[in-house]
């Protein structure tokens, strides 16, 4: 009777199932990787796919931003054991590869509107890109949401700093290019990625960038860190009645 009894209590007691990964995501110990500059990279397909995808729609000097960036990204997860363990790396190589997507000077490109942010332009971008994968078609919507987020908010480390781990680290990846090793990376991890993609076009590269943009959609820039440029290089700028200033005191 005994033996029932415990019998029927193990068949009673509640299974305990290992969390599931969200879908479209394989586990991390099973990912193909592949090594550039000494740094170890994801390498699945819808990455190599994104990969293939930012150099199309980006100038030599944009492709290799977008590199080093991703490797600065990479080199800050690697050397932090939460981030090991909560940064989808799908997620962050997708959204770091495809974050300059609105820079796109092609004649007529698709990926540019006349209305929006270029910020905004390039997460629109990716979204549609992992839509029309036929891996990221497997992705739940909160992956295809924080590529987005970390896109749309790569320049605001006001913002982005208090987002989702994969958000916040395609940030800081993006802003050490800019500002140099930080978050753990040493710096001859640095010069290495710098001597294998050479970054001596990234300021004038930028700056010709932002001009640009405050050239052809002014409207966008104004109210944006984007302005300073346009004051300065761009004739009649800004355009009167666009800012907050116009709009509330006059």
């Amino acid at each position: 009777m005994l033996k029932s009894i415990l019998l029927l209590a193990l068949q009673l007691q509640p299974t305990i199932q290992a969390p599931l990964e969200p879908r479209g995501v394989a586990p991390r110990d099973t990912l193909p990787v592949r090594t550039i500059a000494g740094v170890t990279v994801v390498d699945t397909p819808i990455v190599r796919a994104a990969h293939e995808f930012s150099r199309l729609h980006s100038s030599d000097w944009v492709y290799r931003h977008v590199m080093r960036t991703w490797l600065y990204g990479a080199l800050i997860i690697s050397h932090n054991t939460t981030l090991k363990k909560s940064v989808d790396l799908e997620v962050h190589a997708v959204a770091v590869l495809l974050h300059d997507l609105g820079w796109d000077q092609t004649p007529n490109s698709t990926l540019i509107s006349t209305d929006k942010r270029f910020e905004v332009d390039g997460a629109i971008a990716a979204r549609e890109f992992i839509r029309s994968d036929k891996h990221g078609k497997k992705w739940e919507e909160l992956r295809v949401q924080h590529v987005w987020d970390a896109i749309a908010l790569h320049t605001q480390p006001g913002l982005y700093d208090y987002k989702e781990p994969d958000v916040k680290v395609t940030g800081t990846g993006i802003s050490a290019d800019f500002h140099g090793p930080s978050s753990g990376i040493t710096q001859p991890e640095y010069d290495a990625i710098v001597q294998e993609f050479p970054n001596a076009d990234l300021i004038p590269g930028t700056n010709q960038t932002i001009v640009w943009l405050c050239q052809t959609k002014p409207n966008t820039t104004v109210d944006t860190w984007q302005q300073a440029w346009g004051e300065h290089y761009v004739e009649n700028y800004p355009p009167k009645g666009v800012s907050t200033w116009d709009q509330l005191i006059h």
